[in-house]
């Protein structure tokens, strides 16, 4: 007799939520990290994408390691002050761990650290919920990007369309977002048929710190910030 599919085993179980032995493992791989390369720099990023910043990593995988995470684990593991920072000067660091951020700890030099940051960036498709960065208006009349199948579901997505004569035409004017405004589900979805990129996901630097000196690359940061404990 075949066995009912109602017997089958139900695992109950709940999956284990990080906690202290967790940061513990963050902060000691940071400090290794630390002891192991010469220089500590702090990036902030735009639009994270993991698989693109996977890719970009992936540049340091021989001379370096990244960090993402908790802002303040990563500030406890360097030192949050000049009386428990690891190494002197090193705290600014922590202070600069503000945001989307995160920490590269390399022996790369200087110079290629700062090229391979400075060249990168990728377009991607905006995701719900994000600020559209400028304004997309469809214009009154024929898409002809988009095939006869399609006009049931853009009609879904609230554009006011109907077919003619085959063709998907548009009744109005159709504004698909606004510059500065969150973008809904729709917008996102139209974007992304549309073929349009409004998300850029870029790294940028923010400061670097060696044994030697420490310095800030943003305009507008204040020095005075970290140099207090």
């Amino acid at each position: 007799m075949p066995k009912s599919k109602r017997d089958r085993p139900v695992t109950l179980s709940k999956t284990k939520k990080k906690g202290r032995e967790h940061k513990e493992t963050i902060v000691n791989g940071i400090r290794e990290a630390v002891e192991k390369y010469s220089s500590v720099y702090v990036f902030s990023f735009e639009n994270m994408r993991n698989i693109k910043f996977k890719e970009f990593r992936q540049q340091f995988r021989h001379n370096g390691r990244f960090f993402l995470g908790s802002n303040k684990v990563m500030q406890v593991a360097l030192g949050r002050s000049a009386s428990d920072e690891m190494h002197p000067g090193i705290f600014k660091v922590s202070k600069m761990l503000r945001g989307d951020a995160g920490l590269l700890v390399t022996d790369m030099p200087k110079e290629e650290v700062e090229s391979l940051f400075n060249a990168y960036e990728d377009s991607d498709f905006s995701r719900t919920g994000s600020t559209a960065v400028e304004t997309v208006e469809l214009k009154e009349g024929p898409l002809e990007q988009f095939t006869h199948e399609m006009e049931p579901f853009l009609r879904k997505q609230g554009m006011p369309v109907r077919l003619n004569k085959g063709t998907v035409e548009l009744l109005s004017d159709f504004v698909v977002c606004e510059e500065g405004k969150p973008l809904s589900p729709e917008s996102s979805r139209i974007l992304r048929l549309l073929g349009i990129k409004l998300a850029t996901f870029k790294l940028n630097l923010v400061c670097r710190w060696s044994p030697s000196d420490f310095e800030l690359y943003r305009e507008g940061l204040d020095l005075s910030d970290v140099e207090t404990s």
